[in-house]
């Protein structure tokens, strides 16, 4: 069976371009993923991993749409081999059924990992540089005008923290993160 895998990084992009290409190649299931592919927290990703078995093979538009470090790649590819799953990337012409293809696929997930870190690199530069102008001034804060209540029901223990958390709609991190700077 041919079993198609789409990721895009947002939901507000679009998968049809990769969809067309999936159809085109004859893909009979496809796992469609609106996530960010910098690690492998992906449910439709472990779905399609537990769905494929012996002579299935697995079809990507690209390596980047699969996996963005080279660890990553190769730990899926090491599970889709030993479930006796072949890999095809369309973009990068690769195919794990021939012994060139495994070669290639660990050249081209380098090259998608060092990518990654370009592209974070570029950003970061690009932030320092506005924050120096003064156009970068980070996300806005998250107020809560009863975290002070809540806060001190917290410290009695009268409340546990995921309730607090609830209580103000803060996530874990900034929930601690407000405690911290309190605590100061």
């Amino acid at each position: 069976m041919k079993i198609g895998y789409i990721r895009v990084s947002t939901t507000e992009q679009n998968t049809a371009r990769q969809e067309v290409i999936m159809r085109e190649l004859g893909v009979e299931i496809l796992y469609i993923e609106k996530v960010s592919g910098k690690d492998m927290n992906r449910p439709e990703l472990h779905k399609m991993l537990s769905f494929a078995r012996k002579g299935d093979t697995v079809i990507v538009e690209s390596i980047s749409r699969f996996a963005r470090n080279t660890k990553d790649l190769l730990n899926l590819i090491d599970i889709l081999t030993d479930k006796g799953v072949e890999f095809i990337s369309k973009k990068e012409s690769i195919d794990t059924a021939i012994p060139t293809g495994k070669f290639m696929l660990t050249v081209f997930g380098a090259v998608a990992e060092l990518e990654r870190e370009y592209i974070l690199q570029r950003q970061k530069e690009g932030i320092a540089i506005a924050k120096s102008q003064g156009k970068y001034v980070g996300r806005k804060r998250i107020e809560n005008s009863n975290f002070d209540a809540v806060y001190e029901k917290w410290q009695a223990k009268e409340i546990t923290a995921v309730a607090a958390m609830k209580k103000l709609k803060m996530s874990r991190s900034t929930f601690y993160r407000r405690i911290n700077e309190k605590s100061k």
